[in-house]
């Protein structure tokens, strides 16, 4: 009896473990289909995803032929895969969808305020009315062509293709209308016109025509006087307001080496360039500009001179000659006084940091030469080079602790040393430094003038202005809107 009983314990045991393993491969079949068909069906949505954006990729090559004149009538077939095409190219459409160019003039009553909230989307408009104002009356349309798949999100807006899915980035698929080749910039605006949609899964057609008669926004002097080329403004700060504006900006960066901000609120993408500046070899002028130093050279200043022709003919009336040079930017000031052919004083002040000055005087024989022509001795003449490596100057300033020579922030620069009183360092250090600190409030707004005797005889004088003014910097401009009629069907 014992031994049919473990006979019986037996057979049960064997039908539990048999049902257990049953149990476990059913759950773990459920297990993989749970988590494994999401899968697939994300990668047939990838893949179908990819399918479209094929097809823009194509569209966006046809296009550019009808827009170019090649073919003013493109067609272009797209598999909708149960998603939803629109044509978004009227009033409504264009307010998500557009660009606003400024031409920015330093010069401008308004332009601190200005700068100071270029940032955001609408922050030219209190300024329109300015006389010196160079923006257009409103933004250049786009417009764009979307595909809408769930969260997939597939457009063709300003010449590129775009994807985006959920609330994640922007994706370029391919590049937009925006080139931009050291000194020019060419901005070709591709403007979408039309408002038809079709739904499905069934093949559609975009069909696209092109009047090929590009309106020319820029240079144009009819409708802004400063809109001309070479650019005459300072700076320039492109606006592209947009569902893709991060991709926008991703690119723009990608190309060159310009500032680039993100108003996310207005989904837009602030481009700011700067403008060639005039470089060389002047007559002598009591302002002028220098418009950005490359923050990445440590002695970006190439050329700082001033050449002086006294006025009588007179070698000894450069002992009268008082002449001073003043640089500003924002809250920082470097001036230079010369007194004859020797330096008085320098002076830098920050006045967000110190009402105090860091002072620095000439150190032992330094001077700037004074030449006289060999043929009659009364006529002269004399260089002032503001980045001469062989005149030494002298820290003297023994109660004011410098606050300027450090790592480098908003209000210090390197070499991070010490400046004691009595140290001595070139004028070539000297320029450099404080141009470098001064350049990271923008524009550096440069005067010279003569005080006393006016012994300079200024038509006959000149100065000379060549420096490193780094990427992002345009010579050229070039803007133009050409409209792409789009039809879906």
């Amino acid at each position: 009896m014992k031994l049919k009983q473990l006979s019986n314990e037996r057979a049960v045991s064997s039908v539990v473990g048999i049902v257990l393993i049953l149990a476990i491969t059913l759950l773990s079949i459920a297990i993989i289909i749970l988590y494994t068909t999401p899968t697939l069906d994300n990668l047939e949505d990838i893949a179908e995803a990819q399918k479209v954006e094929q097809a823009f990729t194509v569209f966006d090559s046809r296009a550019s032929k009808a827009s170019l004149g090649e073919s003013p009538i493109q067609i272009t077939r797209v598999n909708q895969m149960g998603g939803k095409l629109e044509v978004m190219g009227d009033t409504a459409d264009y307010n998500d969808s557009q660009i606003m160019v400024l031409a920015l003039d330093s010069d401008s009553s308004w332009y601190s305020e200005f700068y100071d909230n270029r940032t955001l989307w609408n922050s030219w408009k209190k300024y329109e009315n300015e006389s010196d104002f160079a923006g257009y009356g409103s933004p250049i349309p786009m417009g764009k062509i979307k595909y809408t798949s769930g969260n997939r999100i597939i457009a063709y807006e300003g010449g590129g293709v775009w994807s985006k899915y959920g609330n994640g980035g922007t994706i370029m698929i391919s590049p937009p209308e925006f080139h931009y080749n050291i000194e020019t910039l060419t901005l070709p605006v591709m403007r979408i016109s039309g408002n038809t949609s079709v739904s499905g899964i069934s093949d559609t057609t975009i069909k696209v025509v092109s009047t090929n008669k590009p309106e020319i926004l820029f240079p144009n002097v009819v409708l802004n006087s400063n809109f001309t080329n070479p650019l005459k403004a300072d700076n320039i700060i492109i606006y592209i307001k947009s569902d893709f504006y991060e991709g926008w900006a991703e690119y723009a960066e990608s190309l060159t080496s310009t500032l680039v901000a993100l108003d996310h609120e207005n989904q837009t993408a602030v481009i700011e360039l700067d403008t060639l500046p005039p470089m060389g070899t002047f007559a002598l002028s009591n302002s002028f500009k220098i418009i950005k130093l490359n923050a990445s050279n440590p002695d970006p200043m190439y050329n700082f001179s001033f050449y002086f022709q006294d006025e009588d003919g007179e070698a000894s009336n450069f002992n009268s000659v008082e002449t001073t040079v003043t640089a500003t930017s924002g809250t920082k000031t470097l001036y230079y006084e010369i007194k004859k052919n020797v330096i008085d004083t320098i002076e830098y002040s920050d006045t967000s940091v110190s009402p105090d000055k860091e002072i620095w005087d000439t150190y032992g024989s330094s001077e700037f030469p004074v030449y006289e022509d060999p043929a009659n001795v009364k006529l002269a003449n004399s260089t002032f080079d503001l980045l001469s490596d062989t005149y030494m100057l002298e820290y003297s300033d023994a109660d004011i602790t410098e606050y300027s020579w450090d790592e480098k922030s908003s209000t210090t620069m390197l070499p991070n040393v010490t400046i004691s009183d009595g140290d001595v360092m070139s004028l070539y250090n000297v320029t450099n430094h404080y141009m470098k600190l001064l350049a990271q409030d923008g524009v550096i707004a440069c005067s010279w003038e003569q005080k006393n005797n006016n012994k300079i005889q200024e038509d006959q004088s000149e100065y000379t202005l060549i420096y490193d003014s780094g990427g992002g910097i345009i010579t050229f401009l070039h803007i133009t809107s050409n409209e792409l009629h789009a039809t879906v069907s």
